[in-house]
């Protein structure tokens, strides 16, 4: 599964820093600029949260597996943008093996 994302992010970096903004869409969101970003991963993560009340109702889950893919693939795009990728989201979900939510939230809030 991790080999997915990492090639996904390579592949964010290469269009971020070399591809042309007129032939490809990533290119195109960092020409935009963080805030088009942002728009973006705000208008993915409505439709999930539609796709995932529509899928509650009707047993179908696939629009919100395309919906799910579609807002992971912008959070990413996103993260390029910051100079991150996905290596950096699954370091921090690693360090919270063995560490219930109930403690990782407390430990938020000091």
């Amino acid at each position: 599964m991790s080999n997915t994302l990492q090639q996904l992010s390579q592949i964010l970096h290469e269009r971020k820093t070399s591809a042309n903004p007129e032939q490809s869409y990533v290119a195109l969101l960092h020409q935009k600029g963080l805030n088009k970003i942002l728009e973006k991963v705000g208008e993915e993560c409505t439709e999930t949260l539609l796709a995932a009340k529509d899928a509650a109702v009707s047993g179908d889950n696939s629009d919100l597996i395309y919906e799910t893919a579609d807002l992971w693939f912008h959070s990413l795009v996103m993260l390029s943008h910051l100079g991150e990728d996905a290596d950096a989201i699954l370091k921090e979900l690693a360090k919270r093996f063995d560490l219930s939510g109930l403690e990782e939230k407390a430990q938020r809030s000091q």
